[in-house]
C-alpha cells in the first residue's frame, strides 16, 4: 500500500505541471497574434515603413481615441445606434407578422409569397439610387433601407417556423378551439421561435452593415459619417478608432443577442417540424399580385400620378434593358462585374479554405487565430471601405480586396464547422490506418465536411456577389452594372438605374441557383 502512494504521488506532479502548463499555454495563444500584430505596428512606425498618413502610429491613434472619445465619437455612434433601434423594431415587427401570414394562410403564400422573394433578391444597395429620390437623403432613407435589409430574413424565417410547425399541435389548437390570438401566442410563437430568433439575428447583421453603408453614401451624422470625414481629411488615425468602435458594438449586440436566446429558448431542442414539400405557389394565381402591381405602376406614370423622372413607367424600363443588351452596354457591365465576383471569390473563398481546415484540424492553430478571426468578423463589412481606399486607392485592387474580404468569412465558417462536425470515430480510424496528412485530407476529412464547404461556397458566391456592388458603389469605376447605375441616378436616368435593378436581382437569383445546384452536384452521394 505504501509502495502504491509513493508511486502514485511520484508519477501524479508530472501530468499536473504539465495540466498546468497546457492550461497557461491555451490562455497565453488568443493573445500571440495581437501582440505579434502589435509590435509589428510599433516597429513599422517607428521606423517609418509607411507614411504616418497611411499607417498611423498607435500612439497617435490611442490620442485620437481619447480626443473625440470624450463626446464626439459618443454623441455620432449615439445617432447611429438611435438608427438602428427603430430600423430594428420596424423591420422586426413588420417581418415578424408579415412571416407569420405567409406561413400561417397557403393562400398568402400562393399570391404573395413569389413577389416578396423575387423583390427580395435584389440587394439592399441596389434600392438606394431609387430610395434616395423617393425620399431624399434625410432620415427617413435611412429608416427606409433598414426596414429593407431586415425585415427579409425576419419574414423568411418566420414563414419558415410557422408553416413548418407541428401538425399534431395544429390539431390539438383546432380540437381546443383555440382562438386566433391565442392561437398565435400559444402555438403559432412559439413553434416559430427558434427560426424567427435565427431571422433576427441574420437582421442585427445585415441591418447594421446597411446603416454604414447608407451612412458612408448620404449621411451628415453618424459613425459612417465620421469615417468618410476622417477619410477625406486623411486621419486614418480617427477611421481606425471607428473601426474599433464598431466591430465593439458588433461583438455586443452578438453577445447580447446569443445570451437572449438562450434566455428565450429554454427547452433542450426546438419542436421537429413536419417540411412541407411541393411548391410554394400553383400557375396563375402567383402572377396576380405582380401583373396588379404592374398594372398600378403603368397607370400612374401615364395618368401623371408620379413625377416621370423620379419612377418611370415598366414599359419604358423593358424598353430600355432590351435596349442596353441589344447595344452590349448592360452585358459589357455584367461581366466586368462578374470577373469581379469571380475573382474575389477565388481570392477569399480560397483563403477562407485554407484556414479553415488549419482551424478545423490543429488546436493550437484555432486557439491562436481563432480569437482573432472572431474579433475582425464582428467589424461590418462596409465599414473597412475608407481604410482601404487609403491603402489601396480606388482601382482594381481595393475593388478585388473588398470583395475577397466579402467573400472570406462564409467560407472560413463553413469549412471550421464542417470539419469539427466530424465523427470522432474518423481520426480513429485514420490513426489506426496510419494515413498520413494528405491522405486523411483526401480520403476522409474533404468528403466528410463537404457538404458544409459546399454549403459555404454558396454563400461566398452569394457574398461576393454583394461586395462586387458594395466595392463599385464605393470605389467608382469605368465599368461594371453598379457604376452604370450610378451614372444613370446622377443623369436621372431612372429607366436605366431600374433596368440595372432587374439585372442585379436576376443575377443574385442565378448565383444562388449555381451554388445550389454545385452543392447538390457535389454531394450527391449523400442521397444515394
Amino acid at each position: 500500500m505504501n509502495g502504491v502512494l509513493s508511486k502514485r504521488s511520484w508519477w501524479q506532479p508530472g501530468p499536473l505541471r504539465g495540466h498546468f502548463a497546457r492550461q497557461g499555454r491555451s490562455h497565453s495563444l488568443p493573445w500571440v497574434v495581437p501582440a505579434v500584430v502589435g509590435g509589428l505596428w510599433l516597429i513599422a512606425s517607428q521606423q517609418h515603413w509607411m507614411s504616418e498618413q497611411i499607417l498611423p502610429a498607435p500612439s497617435l491613434v490611442w490620442q485620437t481615441a481619447l480626443e473625440f472619445g470624450s463626446g464626439e465619437l459618443w454623441g455620432h455612434l449615439w445617432i447611429s445606434l438611435q438608427r438602428l433601434f427603430w430600423g430594428l423594431f420596424a423591420g422586426v415587427a413588420s417581418g415578424l407578422l408579415l412571416g407569420t401570414w405567409l406561413g400561417a394562410s397557403r393562400r398568402a403564400q400562393t399570391l404573395v409569397l413569389p413577389t416578396f422573394v423575387a423583390l427580395a433578391q435584389i440587394p439592399t444597395l441596389a434600392w438606394i439610387p431609387l430610395f434616395m429620390l423617393f425620399f431624399g437623403i434625410g432620415e427617413l432613407l435611412k429608416l427606409v433601407v433598414l426596414i429593407k435589409a431586415v425585415v427579409v430574413p425576419v419574414t423568411l424565417h418566420t414563414l419558415v417556423g410557422v408553416r413548418d410547425a407541428q401538425p399534431k399541435l395544429r390539431e390539438a389548437a383546432a380540437v381546443l378551439r383555440l382562438p386566433r390570438h391565442l392561437l398565435f401566442l400559444r402555438l403559432l410563437l412559439p413553434a416559430a421561435l427558434p427560426a424567427f430568433l435565427t431571422g433576427v439575428r441574420l437582421a442585427l447583421a445585415t441591418g447594421w452593415t446597411s446603416l454604414l453603408a447608407v451612412e458612408l453614401l448620404a449621411s451628415s451624422e453618424g459613425i459612417g459619417y465620421l469615417m468618410v470625414w476622417g477619410r477625406q481629411l486623411f486621419m486614418l488615425d480617427l477611421v481606425f478608432v471607428c473601426i474599433l468602435v464598431i466591430g465593439l458594438v458588433g461583438a455586443v449586440l452578438e453577445r447580447g443577442f446569443s445570451g437572449l436566446e438562450k434566455r428565450l429558448l429554454y427547452w433542450p431542442q426546438p419542436a421537429t417540424g413536419e417540411q412541407q414539400r411541393g411548391p410554394l405557389h400553383h400557375g396563375w394565381q402567383s402572377l396576380l399580385l405582380p401583373l396588379t402591381l404592374l398594372a398600378l405602376w403603368q397607370a400612374s406614370s401615364s395618368f401623371g400620378w408620379v413625377d416621370a423622372n423620379i419612377l418611370t413607367s415598366p414599359l419604358e424600363v423593358v424598353c430600355t434593358l432590351i435596349s442596353g443588351l441589344l447595344d452590349g452596354s448592360l452585358p459589357q457591365a455584367l461581366v466586368t462585374s462578374l470577373e469581379r465576383t469571380l475573382g474575389g471569390l477565388l481570392l477569399g473563398g480560397g483563403a477562407g479554405l485554407l484556414i479553415g481546415l488549419l482551424l478545423g484540424l490543429s488546436q493550437i492553430a484555432e486557439r491562436a487565430f481563432g480569437p482573432s478571426l472572431s474579433a475582425l468578423r464582428q467589424v461590418a463589412l462596409f465599414a473597412w471601405v475608407p481604410l482601404l481606399t487609403a491603402w489601396f486607392g480606388l482601382g482594381e485592387g481595393a475593388k478585388q480586396v473588398f470583395v475577397a474580404l466579402a467573400a472570406f468569412f462564409p467560407m472560413l465558417i463553413a469549412t471550421q464547422r464542417g470539419i469539427a462536425g466530424l465523427s470522432p470515430q474518423l481520426a480513429e480510424a485514420a490513426r489506426t490506418l496510419r494515413l498520413s496528412l494528405p491522405q486523411r485530407l483526401h480520403r476522409l476529412v474533404l468528403p466528410g465536411a463537404a457538404p458544409a464547404i459546399f454549403a459555404g461556397l454558396r454563400l461566398a458566391l452569394i457574398y461576393a456577389w454583394l461586395g462586387t456592388i458594395g466595392a463599385e458603389y464605393f470605389m467608382p469605376s469605368d465599368g461594371g452594372i453598379a457604376s452604370l447605375m450610378i451614372g444613370a441616378q446622377q443623369l436621372f436616368r431612372m429607366d436605366q438605374v431600374m433596368a440595372a435593378m432587374v439585372l442585379i436581382g436576376l443575377v443574385g437569383a442565378l448565383l444562388g441557383t449555381l451554388g445550389q445546384r454545385i452543392e447538390s452536384r457535389a454531394t450527391r452521394w449523400r442521397t444515394a
